[in-house]
């Protein structure tokens, strides 16, 4: 329950935050930077998280081959742009028992420019 209220929370914090926040794609790449250590952006080619080439609008847990874990195979959601918001707020609260180690990105102007970025990748 009390995980279920601070989803809830961040949710609507990132909700009112988003759209206030203007998206710079190319602050967004410079912002990635610290993704690049776990995710490439050339599609179909993994590291330790997936590619992130497509992302946006994609199925949560879809690329085939990839070793997801369970929680994030049972999230099943597709990303928008709000849900990413959401996620890159603090993976671990959006997806409970994902493997994915990243604390996420409190300021709300670097998430949107993140998100940015993603959504130019083809």
């Amino acid at each position: 329950m009390k995980t279920m209220m601070m989803i809830a929370g961040l949710a609507a914090a990132a909700a009112m935050a988003a759209p206030a926040a203007a998206q710079d794609a190319k602050a967004g790449e410079k912002g990635f930077v610290q993704c690049r250590t776990c995710h490439s952006v050339v599609k179909g080619q993994n590291r330790i998280g997936p590619s992130l080439a497509g992302v946006v609008g994609r199925k949560s847990a879809s690329i085939t081959g990839f070793n997801y874990s369970p929680a994030m195979k049972r999230k099943g959601v597709t990303w928008t742009e709000a849900n990413l918001n959401i996620y890159l707020t603090k993976p671990s609260a959006y997806v409970p028992g994902t493997r994915m180690a990243f604390a996420g990105i409190a300021d709300a102007k670097r998430r949107a420019d993140v998100i940015a970025y993603l959504k130019t990748l083809k």
